[in-house]
């Protein structure tokens, strides 16, 4: 009598634990195998989020690397040394309505070096170079968006190749920018110069 009732519960063993073996294999399946990596948007989305807390802090008067604290002034071809940051400015080439120029006696960015300056804070490194708003474009870095998101760059111009402001977004139609002699760092609208070209989203 003992015998068949032990063969019975061991055969309901060996049974079970091939329902528990099938289950781990089900768990195992549906687990990818880099479920432990992060998202590929995650990266891309920390960097623009730190491109809006940058931009904020500078139009805020806080210090930055390259920058003791205060406002920021506009100077004509500031911001684009050898590194990100503001400069002394240049008077060649000079267009705004302040003169004389002012902007060789004038520590601080124009628009594009604003932006490869917060860039460069946000991102770790200098993504959009020492040029011009034409420059910047150039890099194949930046992708023209119908949906822009907060830290895409706002540019303004008649084409790729012929662009002459360039503003950070931070949504609700505002952006963060450089605009012109006598501002310092600012917020303005996108609607501050008339022909916007449209909006650019930054992939490495």
């Amino acid at each position: 009598m003992t015998r068949p009732r032990f063969w019975t519960r061991f055969r309901s063993a060996l049974a079970a634990l091939g329902v528990l073996s099938a289950a781990v294999g089900v768990i195992a399946l549906a687990v990818p195998a880099n479920a432990s990596a992060a998202p590929q948007a995650a990266p891309a989305a920390s960097a623009m989020t730190k491109v809006v807390q940058y931009a904020t802090a500078i139009r805020n008067g806080h210090s930055e690397h390259g920058w003791r604290g205060g406002k920021v002034p506009y100077s004509w071809d500031g911001g684009h040394g050898a590194k990100p940051g503001p400069t002394l400015g240049s008077c060649v080439g000079y267009t705004g309505s302040i003169h004389p120029c002012p902007a060789d006696k004038t520590v601080g960015t124009d628009c594009s070096g604003f932006v490869r300056w917060v860039y460069d804070l946000a991102i770790g490194h200098d993504v959009l170079g020492p040029g011009s708003t034409n420059d910047e474009l150039a890099t194949g870095h930046l992708h023209k968006t119908a949906k822009p998101q907060p830290g895409d760059l706002v540019y303004y111009g008649s084409s790729t190749t012929n662009t002459h402001h360039v503003g950070i977004y931070i949504g609700g139609g505002k952006m963060i920018d450089a605009l012109e002699t006598g501002t310092n760092v600012e917020t303005d609208s996108v609607q501050a110069a008339s022909d916007l070209l449209g909006y650019f989203h930054y992939t490495a």
